[in-house]
């Protein structure tokens, strides 16, 4: 279990790096990519699970994944949440480690990009704030997303699963992300924001853990679980 730990926390981390970078890329002040776009951001987003996925194999990269594998019974219970700490813990140190390669950016940005602007670089948050209605659409994006890798998985042809999974987050990022901008995953979510939230950040705006307790938290745990009850009951997976 300690192998499938460390994995987890590098897998997790090397995501994070690509998708927190990104929206470095995007947002601040002094960077080359400055206002490329959502497109840009979210096709990162799936690249960036592409290569984790690669480099790291059999990964879920996600407590929802995680929590799915339990109740498949292909990973046991007591893995769960040393599995899944693992994986926040990963996020964090992934977005920290974006942090230092753009402090400088960090700083130009302080009197130019709002505080709000900055904290969303770490986590998730809705277009408009309606929080059953935030809840759902995590509930509804995660169950997808959770439903269609468990699918692609059972795809044996080596190099598929990897690429399958990248196309599928740029899917349901380009498809489903404008409501909350699809966190689908605890780790992905929880993960940065802590990250900001350790962060001495002029001026910080608040983490919002309330928003991250019921949308990315619940929400994709609800549409973990409902994805594999369903892929079993209906698949037979």
């Amino acid at each position: 279990m300690l192998h499938q730990m460390i994995s987890e926390f590098l897998a997790t981390g090397l995501m994070c790096v690509f998708g927190t970078g990104v929206f470095c890329n995007n947002v601040l002040k002094g960077s080359k990519y400055r206002g490329s776009g959502d497109i840009f951001v979210v096709t990162t987003w799936g690249f960036g699970i592409t290569v984790a996925l690669f480099v790291f194999g059999n990964v879920s990269l996600n407590p929802a994944m995680v929590l799915a594998q339990c109740i498949l019974g292909n990973t046991p219970w007591t893995q769960f949440i040393p599995l899944s700490l693992s994986e926040v813990i990963g996020g964090m140190c992934g977005s920290l480690l974006v942090y230092v390669m753009y402090k400088d950016q960090f700083k130009a940005s302080e009197d130019e990009v709002s505080p709000t602007a900055i904290r969303n670089i770490f986590s998730t948050a809705p277009e408009i704030r309606n929080l059953p209605r935030n809840f759902f659409a995590e509930f509804v994006a995660t169950f997808i997303f959770i439903s269609s890798i468990l699918a692609i998985s059972e795809i044996k042809t080596a190099g598929v699963v990897p690429i399958a999974v990248g196309i599928l987050t740029w899917a349901v990022g380009m498809g489903l992300g404008g409501t909350t901008g699809f966190a689908m995953n605890i780790a992905r979510d929880w993960g940065p924001r802590l990250a900001h939230a350790v962060i001495p950040f002029k001026n910080k705006a608040n983490s919002d853990w309330k928003y991250a307790l019921v949308a990315p938290g619940l929400g994709s745990i609800c549409g973990g679980i409902v994805a594999a009850l369903f892929m079993h009951s209906y698949f037979n997976i």
